[in-house]
């Protein structure tokens, strides 16, 4: 009878246990969903988001992990619905637990995960020297209250030549004119890209690109200039909110650089 009665007291805990983890991952989750809803809402703003929903997330869910993880040691025998509560606890927790830190150690060394963290710069260009400029975008950028669209000069040069060596100009034998009727064409097939001015005389291309999760909206510029018999095409994209992109706007260069190249080839 006392077995019996130990038995069931343990079934009991090991239920709460499975729920309460349950909950906390799933309110880690809520967290995670509430920062991208309320910024793109205009409920907070964005450093709002960051610092008071997502930053808690790893640690509410690595707390909802562990409680699944105590729950389920052991476990011969309970209610269904616990058990299943727990295993979607750890479930959950591995993937909120992973995803924020993720993105810290992209801006924060993490020593136990032996990471260098990105230069906390969101304005990158092909052109260090002589960046392209923007000019169709800067009212919407002025309407946001958005980073300033002036070039930081050679302390941003140099972060960028360290964090991002590999951004480098494309250069093609084809004439002006035909290169940038191509890097145009490639442009308007970007995802999430929207075309906002395209001048051939000038060999300029402006638009702005909206990251997927939060929603930021970043600037890009795309110049064609004449280069020997050929041409050069440079590119600069710049966030309009925050200070570090996490790398998001070097990306969105590579893999335009990338699809333009194919396209030439």
């Amino acid at each position: 009878m006392a077995e019996l009665t130990v038995t069931a007291g343990i079934g009991r805990r090991r239920h709460t246990l499975a729920w309460f983890g349950f909950a906390l991952t799933l309110l880690a989750g809520i967290l995670l969903a509430l920062a991208p809803l309320g910024w793109r809402l205009g409920l907070w703003s964005f450093d709002a988001s960051f610092a008071y929903l997502m930053a808690p997330v790893p640690f509410v869910a690595l707390a909802g992990f562990v409680l699944s993880l105590l729950a389920l040691f052991g476990w011969r025998r309970g209610s269904g619905a616990s058990r299943v509560a727990a295993v979607l606890g750890l479930g959950l927790g591995v993937a909120l637990i992973y995803y924020p830190l993720h993105f810290y150690a992209l801006a924060f060394p993490l020593p136990i995960l032996h990471t260098t963290p990105l230069p906390p710069i969101n304005d990158i260009t092909t052109d260090v020297a002589d960046p392209p400029q923007f000019a169709a975008t800067l009212a919407a950028r002025a309407a946001e209250h958005g980073a300033s669209p002036v070039y930081g000069g050679p302390a941003l040069a140099r972060q960028q030549q360290a964090g991002y060596p590999d951004v480098a100009p494309l250069q093609t034998t084809l004439p002006p004119a035909e290169a940038f009727g191509r890097a145009l064409a490639v442009a308007q097939t970007m995802p999430r890209w929207t075309i906002v001015s395209s001048n051939p005389e000038t060999g300029i291309i402006e638009g702005s690109a909206r990251t997927f999760f939060m929603g930021f909206t970043d600037d890009f510029v795309i110049r064609v200039r004449p280069e020997g018999s050929g041409s050069r095409i440079d590119m600069r994209s710049e966030s309009r909110q925050g200070v570090s992109d996490l790398g998001a706007n070097a990306e969105r260069i590579r893999g335009y650089l990338a699809a333009l190249k194919a396209k030439l080839s």
